[in-house]
């Protein structure tokens, strides 16, 4: 049974870093893709970065790029997500989420196949 479980959210002040981790257990992680998303209420669940577990293809969404790094650490199966120069609107909570299929890495939430249960990020701002 495949599990994914985030760490690492909390409450920071704006302009503040946090770093995400999301431990896996229970695949062969060779051939998939890890995705990080994110949700406030009343609204779809927003991708925020993915990372192929081979190789170091990544993808992020226009909002967090130059500010997050998604990396991976094969060892541990374990993928992190560092977060820095956090505004407020950065505030949601934050699911892990891991899509078994090759090829490219997939942005909607739609094509992931496992989720975590999800971490609370607060920027104050």
């Amino acid at each position: 049974q495949v599990q994914l479980v985030e760490s690492g959210g909390g409450l920071v002040q704006a302009g503040g870093s946090l770093r995400l981790s999301c431990a896996a257990s229970g695949l062969t992680f060779n051939n998939c893709v890890m995705g990080w998303f994110r949700q406030v209420p009343g609204k779809e669940r927003e991708f925020v970065a993915a990372i192929r577990w081979r190789g170091d293809s990544t993808v992020y969404a226009d909002s967090v790029k130059g500010r997050f790094t998604i990396s991976r650490d094969n060892a541990k199966n374990t993928v992190s997500l560092q977060m820095n120069s956090l505004k407020p609107e950065d505030t949601a909570v934050y699911y892990c989420a891991l899509d078994r299929r090759l090829g490219v890495i997939r942005t909607s939430a739609a094509a992931y196949d496992y989720w975590g249960q999800g971490t609370q990020v607060t920027v104050d701002s």
